[in-house]
């Protein structure tokens, strides 16, 4: 896409985890649709250099706000940043996550507390004050991205798949407690995404890209590996007006992989 958009136009969108991969797939379709975007992430250099690039491409407003969504504390600056910048909070994408291999039988303590401070209470904490600063100015739209990995989880993501569950549960206590405030809350069913990170964790277990691209192919029922932009096709519709009776719903980008 090469010029920006309009549905979106005029509404805050915060992107966590909005530096790279998915996240940054996110904002910058956000930004291409009109909206002002703020991007979370703990990496300052790649946070700045993020919003820079989400600027000049699109023309529209973006800023980084450095945050560790493991710290409440830094949840409700990041919120707070963005209400100052640009006004108001429309949207949140609860991206930040991360997925370290681990069986149920040799999950070590901490990295069942690294994933779950990370991509729940991450989740949580952000959510707490995205819907707080909502309620004051009419409403919003949280988006959840979740996994497959949620109803039963990959053998060696025991942890993460238990973390995407708690997350699940979160979409839906929104949606069912806050529509009053005319706020919705939805959640992606993620595929199989070529991100950066899946790229790298792979990379690390000897299998490139091409091969990578290739065993996709053979497993996902589509054909192919998801991509960041189809996700992010996915947030546009549930952070719009286009989808201003739809909440507590479970969107499936996942090309028919692991659904059932």
């Amino acid at each position: 896409m090469n010029r920006t958009g309009v549905r979106l136009a005029g509404k805050t969108i915060v992107v966590t985890g909005g530096t790279r991969g998915i996240g940054k797939g996110i904002a910058l379709k956000c930004a291409f649709e009109g909206a002002n975007v703020v991007l979370a992430g703990p990496n300052e250099q790649e946070g700045e250099a993020a919003a820079r690039d989400v600027g000049q491409q699109t023309g529209s407003g973006a800023i980084y706000v450095r945050t560790d969504v493991r710290k409440p504390a830094e949840c409700e600056r990041l919120m707070a940043a963005a209400a100052e910048r640009f006004g108001r909070i429309d949207g949140l994408v609860n991206n930040a996550g991360i997925f370290p291999r681990g069986y149920l039988l040799d999950t070590p303590e901490e990295l069942f507390d690294d994933v779950f401070d990370v991509n729940v209470k991450g989740a949580f904490y952000c959510s707490r004050y995205a819907v707080a600063a909502m309620s004051e100015t009419g409403g919003g739209s949280i988006v959840q991205i979740g996994s497959t990995n949620a109803y039963v989880g990959q053998p060696d993501l025991a942890a993460y798949s238990l973390s995407k569950g708690a997350a699940l549960t979160l979409s839906k206590h929104i949606a069912a407690h806050f529509g009053s405030k005319r706020i919705r809350s939805n959640w992606i069913t993620v595929g199989w995404v070529a991100s950066d990170g899946e790229v790298e964790l792979h990379e690390k277990m000897g299998i490139g890209k091409e091969e990578l691209a290739a065993r996709g192919a053979s497993i996902v029922p589509s054909g192919r590996l998801q991509t960041e932009e189809d996700i992010a096709f996915g947030a546009i519709y549930l952070l719009s007006d286009e989808s201003s009776q739809v909440t507590g719903t479970e969107l499936a980008i996942s090309g028919g992989h692991r659904l059932w």
